[in-house]
């Protein structure tokens, strides 16, 4: 990645003046009866239209040109405003329609799907701005953001400096008591998204000769009321991904502020930095997916033309081999999403681990995909336009969507605490978590962003890969709750002919839990200085492709019992091939290849392809 500044707007930075202030955006629709989730889905895939036709304005033509040219497509961007996106970013209780986290990731998955710069730069930079505002501010705070979404407008956040942080987000802001009450503002961030766009800024900052976890503190300030001679913005910075988005800085000299402004109490700032994480972490495996879906869907395409001597790409075993391990992680990285959203409604004591596993292990599974994505396409990988220029705008921009405030660093930090805890005290002891939470469409408990924990006291998604192999053993495929026996086994007759793959492969999982609880149980309680070692980071590596094996079977019960579950995801197939791949990565020893579910799964891509559907769980209709 560049981060140096774009030659073209390198001059001196100037003051933003009212008059330079930006307008605000069209305000979202208004309120009224809020159209059931897969009917918003649906209508905003719709008003992009189809994303191969080259004469859709709006299509990857269009996108790829914008891209090369450094800026946002306006004319997706007015799709955005006309769909009211900012509304999805604010609670429902302040007027949005923000309900349900699961929903919200669906929701970015159409604007991801074309454009990481549209997606993150016009509306999902803004719910992380807003994030700490939901989960900390008060009424009055709450309001405040809430209005400029829904008017809207922009918002943008300054994080603060971390030790395990990238150069990218290095520099930072300071807040002390100013001479005559109030706060004063100092210090310069050199890379905000939507810097000059936007009108609320959300800021840590760092108080001044105050050392540890109270050295932090976070402020809400309207743009409009600050004085425009002690703000300007900085130039903007070029990358090699999201070239679109705009990436600027701001230098805040001696400014002003009131003490009504900081968000929850001085000092709070790695705090709300943490919480808001939570929340934030559990879209990140949505974003990567939708871009990951353009990319399988560009490498599909061209392995299935025909040439002249009417064979393709799809003759070749390797070829066929990598459209079936891509899309199996694209299913698993939708079983993370899907678990890691739904247990900040149903489990939000407990959801810390599951959020940052699946923010973690999301990125690494696609960047693996794409790179073999990228041998299959051969030269076309670089392809700068035409029908397959978006599968290398999707390699520029997915390292940089999935990057986040500190990268996969931050979200092992994070998770291997929770470890030793569920070694001791959770794992093969605790219940298995509640099957609403691998129901795709199932209603949720009202969402309170100020519930999740930090830690959690349990592992119940662990508990349910034990509770899989257990059922397993009693019923093999034919699981507990199926409502049609004679269906079941004529849906599975393909796939028995792996024989017991799918047992061997979930005991096989089983016993990698069992030597992680040995390994993390023998870490001295409280010894961070051991639990930070190269090899427990490789320790919580793996506990991520087994979390991942968990929501894989959780999903696959879930449809089976479930009226009118899907049929494939009902099928064995998937589920088997994908904790197969899961286990070769983790080195275990592997029962006989599970061919025939492998086939059934390509067979389902290519279907998929044809039919223009969505690679993910929901097997949505593109435009």
């Amino acid at each position: 990645m560049s981060t140096a500044p774009d030659d073209t707007q390198a001059q001196a930075p100037t003051a933003r003046t009212p008059s330079a202030a930006p307008a605000p955006g069209p305000a979202a629709p208004a309120p009224g009866p809020v159209p059931p989730a897969q009917e918003r889905i649906d209508a905003l895939e719709r008003a992009f239209g189809p994303l191969d036709d080259p004469a859709n304005p709006l299509g990857g033509a269009a996108l790829l040109a914008a891209d090369a040219a450094g800026h946002v497509l306006p004319a997706a961007e007015r799709v955005l405003d006309e769909y009211g996106l900012n509304a999805e970013f604010v609670p429902s209780s302040l007027g949005g329609r923000l309900d349900r986290m699961d929903v919200l990731g669906r929701l970015l998955r159409p604007v991801f799907r074309r454009d990481a710069s549209l997606g993150f730069g016009y509306g999902l930079n803004c719910f992380f701005a807003a994030t700490p505002v939901w989960t900390a501010g008060d009424p009055a705070q709450r309001r405040l953001a809430a209005r400029i979404l829904l008017e809207g407008r922009r918002m943008a956040v300054a994080r603060h400096e971390v030790a395990h942080g990238n150069d990218f987000v290095s520099d930072e802001f300071t807040v002390r008591p100013g001479e005559e009450g109030g706060l004063v503002l100092d210090g310069s961030k050199s890379a905000i998204a939507n810097a000059s766009r936007a009108d609320g800024l959300v800021i840590f900052a760092r108080i001044p000769g105050v050392t540890g976890s109270r050295s932090r503190s976070v402020l809400l300030l309207d743009r409009a009321e600050l004085p425009p001679d002690r703000v300007r913005n900085l130039a903007r910075r070029s990358t090699t991904g999201m070239r679109s988005a705009e990436f600027g800085g701001l230098r805040i000299v001696r400014c002003p502020v009131p003490s009504g402004a900081v968000l929850g109490a001085p000092g709070d700032g790695y705090e709300l930095s943490l919480r808001s994480s939570l929340v934030i972490r559990g879209l990140i495996p949505s974003i990567v997916l939708a871009g990951a879906d353009t990319a399988l869907r560009t490498t599909a395409r061209f392995a299935a033309r025909r040439r002249d001597d009417g064979r393709s790409s799809l003759d070749v075993q390797h070829v066929r081999d990598v459209l079936t391990g891509a899309f199996l992680d694209l299913l698993l990285i939708d079983c993370l999403a899907l678990v890691s959203t739904r247990a900040l409604h149903l489990m939000p004591t407990r959801m810390s681990a599951y959020a940052a596993a699946a923010a973690y292990l999301a990125p690494k599974l696609v960047a693996e995909s794409m790179d073999e994505m990228s041998a299959v396409l051969g030269e076309a990988t670089f392809a700068e336009d035409g029908m397959y220029g978006m599968f290398q705008k999707q390699l520029r921009d997915l390292p940089v969507t999935s990057l986040g405030h500190a990268g996969s660093a931050g979200r092992q930090v994070s998770l291997l605490p929770q470890l030793p805890y569920f070694a001791r005290h959770s794992w093969f002891t605790g219940p298995e978590a509640p099957a609403g939470l691998f129901a795709l469409d199932d209603d949720l408990p009202p969402l309170d962003l100020a519930r999740p924990a930090l830690l959690g006291d349990g592992d119940p998604l662990a508990a349910t890969l034990v509770a899989s192999a257990a059922l397993l053993d009693r019923t093999g495929a034919a699981l507990d709750g199926d409502a049609d026996g004679d269906a079941v086994a004529d849906r599975d007759a393909e796939t028995d002919a792996d024989g017991g793959v799918l047992h061997a492969l979930a005991h096989a999982l089983t016993r990698e839990l069992n030597a992680l609880r040995t390994a993390f149980a023998d870490v001295p309680q409280g010894d961070r200085t051991a639990l930070a070692s190269p090899h427990n980071f490789g320790l919580a590596d793996r506990y991520t492709l087994v979390l991942a094996a968990a929501a894989c079977l959780g999903v696959w019960r879930g449809q089976r019992s479930a009226p009118g579950g899907g049929a494939f995801l009902a099928d064995a197939a998937w589920v088997t091939a994908a904790l197969y791949r899961l286990c070769r990565r983790l080195g275990l020893p592997l029962p006989d290849r599970p061919v025939a579910a492998e086939r059934r799964v390509l067979a389902e891509a290519l279907t998929r392809l044809h039919g223009r559907r969505s690679y993910d769980l929901y097997d949505s209709p593109l435009a």
